[in-house]
């Protein structure tokens, strides 16, 4: 492709992209297809010869588009929201456009320092202690599992990373029953093996109860395991529960365990001061993380991580080869040795630019107005006679299920709502997603895209509605 191509093609996208962000709402919300009809329609072998822009872009429209999942779209209320915003859409392109690898500060020292200075931007905004120290990850999950070496490391003087397993550790890690379940994932990438993760039972709020855990604790201890790690969650996943941080803290200290707090989704709320007791107690904490490309506007991947001790992490993962030593590592940081990837992003860019484009206030507004959506959608579940509310819910995670009158076999219940989740998802007009609670099988609604706006939730709360009604006609009907 030539320059005078490249800059033809590149407005014509640009064109494309700007349609696109203000006309998803004409898709169906999730593609009417089965598997395999998208591979069907892509030849088996690759193309011997170039072919033109126009065609690959054409079948984009053909082939791609019509089997996309519209994360954006106005109806779309499933798992949680992926960040986007145009600011950060412009800032991607420019760091796809300058194709730089962001391991060490010689090799991008603008991408180093702007990293350095988003994460104290993004620390302070949230409250988080002036002596937590930052670094961008790629997702929830590799901070957790970064989190989870730096602690067996400091645990063993960093001998494992030495010698290797000796087959005499008898780690446990603790998390809750509601946590997500990348903890085990990585508990198992860690090499303690997923039956030494210990779950701890949850209260009426689904949050981790501080007493299960010091029994599970000492129970261990008693036993001749080796306790090491806490994973709390600010807003699990299926309820967006809060762990009481405070009291797990004070555990972790009276037992000396590394304490790493998840707050993959509602740790943005912590930009406004009025969700801050959310962490209270986090100084002190080990770790932390949330995901600005979750509710912070901010193109995927972007996961914000804050450590205590930086020293312990970087000497967890820090491998210096000659080849990557440079004069300034004394005066630097080279986040090659945060984290899992030599290779590194940069992800700073579109942080950077979400942030001055929105200001702190701005920011906030949205956050407030998507927490208050959530409340109202909330309170016309409660008024209902077809619903009941089935978690707390003090932010934008409504969870919910359709409940006729007089039904209370939970059976009959699961298989009403799961007709019912069904029956809306296939219309194309609406997506939600599911979870269990309690062993009940409920539904979640999350309102938190960047664009969403009131009258989004208002549609969405009268297609709900709507489609319980008809279901409950024709569930008495055939009652009798």
């Amino acid at each position: 492709m030539t320059g005078s191509e490249f800059r033809k093609y590149a407005h014509e996208l640009a064109d494309w992209m700007a349609d696109y962000i203000e006309n998803t709402g004409q898709y169906p919300v999730k593609p009417d297809i089965k598997p395999g009809e998208i591979k069907s329609q892509i030849p088996e072998k690759a193309s011997e010869k170039s072919e033109s822009f126009e065609r690959i872009f054409d079948d984009f429209r053909k082939i791609i588009l019509p089997g996309m999942t519209h994360w954006q779209h106005p109806q779309f209320f499933a798992y949680f929201p992926t960040g986007v915003s145009e600011p950060s859409i412009l800032a991607e392109m420019l760091a796809s456009t300058l194709g730089a690898q962001c391991m060490i500060w010689l090799t991008s020292p603008a991408a180093e320092e702007l990293e350095e200075r988003m994460m104290e931007w993004l620390r302070d905004m949230t409250g988080l202690p002036g002596n937590f120290t930052g670094v961008i990850q790629d997702s929830s999950s590799s901070a957790t599992l970064v989190s989870l070496l730096t602690a067996r490391e400091v645990k063993t003087g960093y001998e494992i990373n030495r010698t290797g397993f000796s087959g005499k550790e008898k780690f446990r890690v603790y998390t809750s029953v509601q946590a997500h379940s990348s903890v085990e994932k990585d508990v198992k990438i860690a090499g303690f093996g997923s039956d030494n993760l210990i779950k701890i039972e949850t209260d009426e709020k689904f949050s981790m109860i501080p007493g299960k855990l010091e029994e599970a604790v000492r129970r261990d201890t008693e036993k001749g395991y080796t306790p090491l790690c806490v994973v709390s969650t600010i807003g699990t996943t299926s309820s967006a529960a809060v762990d009481p941080v405070a009291e797990i803290g004070s555990i972790c200290i009276k037992h000396n365990l590394w304490h790493h707090i998840d707050a993959s989704y509602s740790g943005t709320a912590l930009l406004l001061p009025e969700m801050r007791w959310m962490i209270k107690g986090i100084e002190s904490a080990d770790s932390f993380v949330f995901n600005p490309h979750k509710w912070m506007f901010t193109n995927f991947d972007c996961s914000a991580y804050f450590v205590k001790d930086k020293d312990s992490l970087i000497k967890t993962f820090s491998v210096l080869p000659e080849y990557l030593k440079t004069q300034e590592d004394s005066l630097v940081n080279n986040y090659r040795d945060w984290g899992i990837p030599l290779g590194r992003k940069f992800r700073a860019l579109k942080l950077w630019f979400v942030i001055r484009s929105y200001g702190i206030n701005g920011l906030q507004e949205k956050i407030r107005n998507h927490i208050s959506f959530g409340q109202w959608f909330k309170e016309q579940i409660i008024s209902s006679k077809h619903f009941e509310i089935t978690a707390p819910a003090d932010l934008n995670l409504i969870c919910f299920r359709i409940k006729p009158a007089g039904t209370e076999d939970e059976t009959e219940l699961e298989k009403i709502n799961t007709e019912f989740l069904r029956k809306l998802n296939s219309s194309g007009k609406i997506l939600l997603t599911q979870t269990r609670l309690n062993d009940k099988y409920v539904l979640r609604f999350v309102a938190g895209r960047n664009h969403t706006e009131f009258k989004d939730v208002k549609r969405g709360w009268e297609i709900i509605d709507e489609a319980a009604k008809e279901l409950i006609v024709d569930y008495f009907k055939q009652m009798e």
